[in-house]
């Protein structure tokens, strides 16, 4: 009875435009931050390192190379707090914990990218044959 109650309240407050993304994306996060009485939205742009599972609770971190300092930030996904998430580009990997980036610096620190197909040429084709 209880988790179900709990459940009900908790949502209410999940977000229903959640952009997709998985670990080794590009991402660019705005994020509002309130400074004094005023508010503005600053990016935060990097690669995708972790992504964490649960409803309410989900997070994921983002990692970005800062004037050669490494910088990690985790960001709630069902949070009110951000604007928007842009993918800027989707990485081709194999796990889904990318922390062996940590130890890598320069062009070995890269995540690969993955081909997007273009789907209308696909639809075009499909057509042709029919």
């Amino acid at each position: 009875m209880r988790n179900a109650a709990i459940q009900h309240v908790e949502a209410k407050y999940l977000r229903q435009d959640v952009t997709s993304f998985r670990p080794g994306d590009s991402v660019r996060v705005f994020w509002k931050v309130k400074e004094g009485e005023k508010e503005r939205v600053q990016a935060f742009e990097g690669t995708v390192i972790r992504k964490t599972s649960g409803s309410h609770r989900a997070t994921f971190t983002v990692r970005k190379m800062s004037f050669g300092v490494g910088v990690e930030r985790i960001f709630p996904l069902h949070s009110p707090r951000y604007e928007k998430i842009e993918v800027l580009s989707r990485g081709r990997v194999n796990r889904s914990r990318l922390f062996y980036l940590r130890d890598l610096k320069g062009k070995a620190a890269r995540v690969d990218v993955q081909e997007e197909a273009d789907t209308t040429q696909g639809k075009a084709a499909k057509v042709a044959k029919a």
